[in-house]
């Protein structure tokens, strides 16, 4: 099950993709990482989806990762008496606290904290941003609006507040409860929604207990600017379009998705690039040139994963989405600027002996003919250093951490094998040069190199890079050096 490529693709799971063959399909077609989505779904289904996934991973006997995605405070305004009103430019329009059910003037907002933070002259979205408001007067239980564009407002439909960072917790009671469950499952990244300030991901972190990694959603105006701060404290990050799109201006987000993606990997933190990467194949079994484009700047960009939402989950092509992703990754790759730009971008701080060591193993692997880099891991942080210098040949994380081995399959370029535990660096050597051949890395005439930590199966101890010749290693037992 060896991938062709390196950058990941993460698929959603929901209706269109609920059952072992279609799950499996989807993992054969390209998918790395399967999305829960926990806005749908009780946990019932939830949970069923993860066996399901567990089960192909024992079958194929490739580790799968797992992303639980957190729903997030949802602000929505409340009903009205007809179901919908129209609202037009100019008019006013209040919105408040009374439970009484809405008209033409006003509608029900029952979030008392966005009152408390709203200025006049602050800006509120309704519907996806079709319905543009901004505040005239404001007090705690209401607000005076001028509709800047107008159109039709119904029942619950999402509100967004980009001017303001809002005094809401990332984590509702819900999500709470969410949490525990998928971390008790077993789920290896925890994708959190809301991110406003890095306080919302060391709450999360601290309700995890280290079950999970922590990848925080930038999809609010307050993250793109508290960036650096939330990317310290987050194990990844997601570029969600979606919201950012909504509240901010469409032009500013492509400037922003390149910006966020070469901050992540300066700091060897995986990102994903996500929202409406495909979204015509949600009802098209060919996507839009626009829509392929669109996967193929993020992959030139060096995003670590690029996502399928409605597509793999609801729509009624999900193999064929994950198929033409996987083909549009190949494509791209193969193209001979894919890696100048890449290596151009090649940047982060190297201080330490393990950064050294990362780094030679790729120029040894640029400059002479060696097959792959073998790098143990037993926490994940050397295999990510590699993958930070996205090296022209592919990489083996290995580790026998099976949860570590899970993680990193998120990660760009990074083919993750699960192995015993070894205390001798020849008996490494030698478990990497099996793996490389039985993976289909190697052959037995080539050389490979490897990296690990003296003494082993510490964190952090990465300090010898050796070049391995296959055929010599094979023959070798494992006695001491």
């Amino acid at each position: 099950m060896r991938r062709l490529r390196n950058v990941k693709i993460v698929a959603t799971l929901g209706p269109a993709s609920n059952d072992y063959d279609m799950i499996r399909a989807l993992f054969e077609a390209g998918a790395d990482v399967f999305r829960l989505n926990m806005s749908h779904g009780d946990h019932a289904e939830i949970g069923e989806r993860h066996k399901i996934i567990r089960q192909i991973e024992r079958d194929t006997g490739r580790p799968i990762a797992i992303l639980a995605d957190l729903q997030g405070p949802k602000l929505r305004v409340g009903t009205f008496a007809n179901g919908e009103e129209e609202l037009t430019e100019g008019q006013s329009f209040r919105l408040d606290l009374d439970e009484a059910e809405g008209d033409s003037s006003r509608v029900r907002l029952p979030h008392r904290e966005i009152f408390e933070a709203l200025e006049p002259g602050a800006h509120l979205l309704v519907n996806d941003g079709k319905i543009k408001l901004r505040v005239k007067s404001c007090g705690k239980d209401h607000a005076d609006c001028e509709v800047l564009v107008g159109g039709t407002i119904s029942n619950r439909k999402g509100v967004n507040v980009p001017d303001v960072v809002l005094p809401l917790a990332a984590l509702s009671e819900k999500d709470r409860k969410d949490l525990e469950f998928v971390c008790g499952l077993g789920v290896d990244w925890l994708a959190l929604s809301f991110v406003q300030r890095a306080a919302d991901v060391a709450e999360a972190r601290a309700l995890a207990k280290g079950r999970a990694a922590i990848l925080s959603k930038i999809e609010k105006p307050a993250a793109v600017k508290s960036f650096e701060e939330i990317l310290e404290v987050s194990d990844g990050i997601m570029v969600a379009r979606g919201d950012l799109g909504v509240e901010l201006p469409v032009q500013n987000v492509p400037p922003i998705q390149k910006r966020l993606v070469r901050k992540c990997r300066a700091a060897a933190k995986p990102v994903i690039v996500a929202t409406q990467m495909l979204e015509s194949m949600i009802e098209s079994p060919m996507p839009t040139r626009a829509e392929v484009s669109d996967v193929a700047t993020a992959i030139y960009e060096g995003a670590d994963a690029v996502m399928l939402s409605a597509e793999s989950a609801a729509g009624s092509y999900p193999i064929e989405a994950v198929t033409t992703m996987n083909n549009v990754a190949l494509e791209v790759e193969s193209d001979a600027t894919y890696y100048n730009i890449i290596d151009a971008s090649r940047g982060g701080d190297k201080k330490t002996i393990a950064d050294a060591i990362v780094s030679a193993a790729r120029e040894i692997a640029e400059t002479t003919p060696i097959t792959a880099i073998c790098c143990y891991s037993q926490s994940g942080t050397t295999a990510l250093l590699v993958a930070r210098e996205r090296p022209h040949v592919p990489i083996i994380a290995m580790t026998a951490v099976e949860a570590t081995a899970r993680r990193l399959c998120l990660s760009w370029g990074l083919h993750c094998a699960i192995t015993e535990e070894v205390d001798r660096f020849k008996s490494a050597v030698v478990n990497a040069v099996r793996a490389a051949i039985a993976e289909g890395f190697a052959q037995p005439e080539d050389n490979i190199v490897v990296t690990a930590g003296v003494p082993f199966n510490q964190p952090g101890t990465t300090n010898i890079l050796r070049v391995a010749p296959c055929e010599e290693r094979l023959i070798f037992k494992t006695e001491p050096e």
